[in-house]
């Protein structure tokens, strides 16, 4: 038995090392060599932006993955047929690449369709398959119908997955883009700057067509309209990630084995949005699954209770940061408050009662969209009058209450001489409890000390006599 572990556990290794080593499918970088690549962001022009973070890209690629780029609108201004391979899809020479990245000067138009033709007519031409990353700041601006190029190509069987990279596109010029990317199998991506693109050309790369099909899709709203997140799927119950996206405003889409999941979900615009944490999502090996994300508001209702009575007190709403989110005061009715969807603690601190018991914490409070959560807690408490007289005369005393076991001072006051505050009145939580009373005024020094039993609902009078 040993001797076949060993056996297998070898064997392994050897698969494994195998599978390093083998030669990866090519990825095709479509690059926009466009006139408009001339405008600038942030005080850099598109193209310096652009040729250093692909540059950055491709360095980080493994040693056996096959790299190619494509070029358009590098050579003539106006002319629609201007697209070349720069560097052959079959080259492991990074350098190759970056060399002819610096070669570049944009000039002419954008000739999306023209540029997938001439990849996806190389692809069956080799009977390889490959990845086609299309990295455009414009639209197409010679005629051509991008999305119908790549349907065609893929009912004629060609083996390839395309993504989009949007650099700096307007939300209103990415339909066609976005059809296309979905036609090829792939994700478009938008990127506003260097930072951005260069997110999303390391998730690109990350996808390529040797990779799983996605099978679990992801839509992010708030008020019934779509907005950008950033979705992170764990393992259910734990912090192991297992695959992630970008929405786009637009479904995303990822790949997760069969299980169970918790998906985190940010936000991405909108920033009084908070994340929302999902848990227990399914996925399945036989079908796509899918998860529509709201961010609309629910609502928590709290009700504060003294003996069974509505009663004041504050709340705190709180996020699993512990940052405060919504908050006031109940004042003896409902009090609601509306929250994105989420987990949260909720504090409870009630008023004008004393003692050991004045505040309550929910735990894991799940709040969904559009829906009420209700809140209910009760305190119990009974009433102590604590007085002090001197024959048939008030006496003005300071009172401390304390309580007996935790021998913690919960209370206090002063009694004065009126009828209104003499005997003091206290609000206290049933238990054990020792009045200190230390008279004011001429009888100063004087000190008494009263040990009493307060339950629920019971109202008790204990008066010192100086």
């Amino acid at each position: 038995m040993r001797k076949l572990t060993v056996i297998a556990l070898l064997f392994f290794i050897l698969n494994a090392g195998a599978q390093e080593n083998e030669n990866l499918s090519p990825i095709i970088f479509i690059y926009d060599a466009s006139g408009s690549m001339w405008g600038q962001i942030d005080g850099k022009t598109k193209m310096e932006i652009a040729s250093g973070v692909l540059t950055g890209v491709v360095d980080n690629l493994p040693e056996n993955q096959q790299v190619g780029l494509v070029a358009y609108g590098h050579r003539k201004e106006g002319d629609c047929k201007d697209v070349e391979f720069l560097v052959d899809m079959q080259n492991y020479d990074k350098t190759a690449v970056n060399k002819s990245l610096r070669k570049i000067k944009p000039l002419g138009k954008t000739p999306l369709a023209h540029s997938a033709m001439l990849v996806i007519d190389e692809l069956r031409a080799s009977d390889l398959k490959a990845t086609i990353i299309l990295i455009t700041d414009g639209i197409e601006s010679c005629g051509g119908n991008l999305c119908e190029v790549i349907k065609a190509a893929r009912e004629d069987g060609i083996d390839f997955r395309l993504h989009i990279v949007g650099f700096g596109l307007k939300q209103d010029e990415t339909d066609e883009l976005k059809c296309a990317a979905e036609a090829g199998g792939g994700k478009y991506y938008d990127a506003g700057n260097a930072d951005g693109l260069a997110d999303v050309l390391n998730e690109a790369t990350g996808e390529t067509i040797e990779h799983y099909v996605d099978n679990f899709s992801v839509y992010a709203v708030k008020n019934n309209i779509p907005i950008d997140a950033l979705v992170n799927a764990y393992d259910a119950g734990t912090t192991n990630k297992a695959d992630g996206v970008r929405t786009y405003r637009d479904t995303g889409f990822m790949y997760l084995p069969a299980g169970k999941y918790d998906l985190k979900v940010t936000p991405l615009e909108n920033s009084d949005v908070q994340p929302v944490t999902i848990s227990g999502v399914e996925s399945f090996a036989d079908k796509t699954a899918h998860q529509t994300v709201s961010f609309d508001g629910g609502i928590i209702q709290v009700l504060t209770l003294n003996n069974g009575k509505g009663w004041d007190a504050t709340v705190k709403v709180k996020d699993a940061a512990g940052k405060t989110v919504a908050g006031g005061r109940t004042y003896g009715r409902v009090k609601e408050l509306e929250v994105n969807p989420g987990v949260y603690s909720v504090d409870i601190q009630v008023l004008k009662i004393e003692g050991l018991q004045t505040s309550h914490t929910f735990e894991n409070v799940e709040v969904k969209p559009n829906e009420t959560t209700e809140l209910k807690h009760n305190f119990e408490t009974g009433i102590a009058l604590i007085g002090a007289v001197s024959g048939q005369t008030l006496v003005d005393a300071t009172v401390t209450i304390i309580e007996t076991g935790s021998n913690k001072n919960v209370a206090g006051g002063r009694t004065y001489t009126s009828e209104s505050s003499n005997p003091r009145k206290f609000v206290l939580n049933p238990g054990e409890y020792r009045a200190l009373i230390k008279a004011l005024g001429e009888l100063s020094g004087k000190t008494d000390n009263i040990s009493f039993t307060l339950n629920a609902n019971e109202t008790i009078e204990k008066v010192s006599e100086f």
